[in-house]
């Protein structure tokens, strides 16, 4: 069963975000640890709220791919392995980006740079204070773009298919990363090369950035 006295009990305000963050800092510091039970009533008790917070806050990790439900059973923690990033997440996100940013990049409008830029600049912030989550966010925000603009349909659905587990993943290596700088740093070199338009100078840099990733060799 979960440690879910280590969860401190939580007030009022914004109850939902506030029980969300509350089970994802466990999941990601390792209080909360693969094959651990997370049962709603139990949970309710430690952290002194009702079950619909709950709910809501099992129901969004789920979708960050850091646990998973069962019909009539408790919902449970989940892990992920490196020899999945590196094998399976990996080399899907490399063929998916590649494809994408070489369509995308002529389509990029003057507001999808003002966006990457926000993003860019949202990483920087956050690295700046130790702030794990916008980081995470806005670096999937920032991938994902590409993959909008890329006019390429399928392409956008199998990135979404593996969505969960490359944010659990970020999620899960993030807490053992010394300093979130580098990752910022990386982003704005990227967006610096995508600013030129020229597709093999971007896909220099993007490659790299994905096969050798920062958060991968906090890991290792």
């Amino acid at each position: 069963m979960a440690n879910l006295h280590l969860l401190p009990p939580i007030g009022s305000n914004s109850l939902r975000q506030r029980v969300l963050n509350t089970l994802r800092d466990a999941l990601i510091d390792g209080r909360l640890q693969p094959g651990d039970r997370l049962v709603e009533e139990e949970i309710c008790q430690q952290l002194g709220v009702s079950r619909g917070p709950v709910r809501e806050a099992l129901r969004h990790l789920e979708q960050e791919g850091l646990v998973v439900s069962f019909p009539y059973r408790a919902t449970e923690v989940i892990g992920i392995s490196l020899e999945e990033v590196r094998e399976v997440l990996i080399p899907i996100r490399l063929t998916l980006e590649r494809f994408a940013f070489r369509h995308a990049l002529p389509l990029l409008t003057p507001t999808d740079l003002e966006e990457l830029e926000r993003l860019v600049r949202q990483m920087e912030e956050a690295a700046d204070i130790g702030q794990l989550e916008p980081i995470v966010e806005a670096d999937l925000r920032f991938h994902e773009l590409f993959l909008e603009r890329s006019a390429q349909p399928h392409c956008l659905q199998i990135w979404r298919t593996i969505l969960p587990r490359v944010r659990a993943f970020f999620y899960r290596s993030g807490a053992h990363y010394h300093s979130l700088r580098p990752t910022a740093n990386e982003h704005r070199e990227l967006l610096d090369a995508v600013r030129t338009g020229d597709i093999d100078q971007t896909l220099a840099i993007l490659e790299p950035h994905i096969l050798v990733d920062k958060l991968l060799s906090s890991l290792v």
